[in-house]
């Protein structure tokens, strides 16, 4: 059995589809503890599931590094096989990606190396893109540049908005997701395979 620590900034909606999964018995992952790097609205899925939660606020600590180091150190209070970043707002310090990776996944609304960083559907509408996607990659120390596990296409339409052309990104992330973890538990995947570091 797979176990995951589940990293947030907002509402969590990978996070659910990932914890709907773990309800089938037959799913070979399961979340044993839920980070958030400030008060996120996905940390009341923690009592939702019965899972434990933790926030390591960003804006308490001196740098980055030293908040990167607090964050470390919750993580591996529960020995994760798999830390996965979902909607995790924050780049990661390169000592806690070195100590995770290649352990370490990440999603991201666009089909990379197209659009990387925290605005990547905005910046796909922005440049007039006929398409863009959703991708899981396993975390380097760059931004969004990491090896990449599995990617999608999703259409561009006419009248797409950011929020409606994200939502349907949401949709196919919260598949790649689900699948990526699976591949990974079932050793489809395997991430030495996609190490970064």
């Amino acid at each position: 059995m797979l176990s995951l620590v589940v990293l947030i900034s907002g509402g969590g909606s990978n996070l659910r589809a990932l914890l709907e999964a773990s309800e089938d018995a037959e799913f070979p992952a399961r979340v044993v503890a839920i980070g958030a790097d400030r008060d996120a609205d996905g940390l009341e899925l923690g009592e939702e599931f019965g899972i434990p939660t933790f926030t390591v606020v960003y804006s308490s600590h001196a740098s980055r590094e030293a908040w990167g180091d607090e964050l470390l150190e919750q993580i591996q209070q529960w020995q994760p096989d798999l830390v996965v970043l979902s909607g995790l707002m924050r780049l990661l310090p390169p000592r806690v990606v070195a100590a995770l990776s290649p352990h370490l996944i990440n999603t991201h609304p666009a089909y990379l190396p197209e659009f990387p960083g925290a605005h990547g559907v905005r910046d796909a509408l922005a440049a007039g893109a006929k398409q863009t996607g959703a991708s899981i990659i396993v975390v380097d120390e760059g931004a969004d540049a990491g090896p990449i596990i599995a990617q999608e296409r999703v259409p561009v339409l006419p009248d797409d908005t950011e929020s409606s052309l994200h939502d349907r990104i949401k949709l196919v992330e919260r598949r790649l997701l689900v699948q990526a973890v699976l591949d990974i538990a079932n050793g489809h995947v395997d991430l030495k395979e996609h190490s970064a570091v």
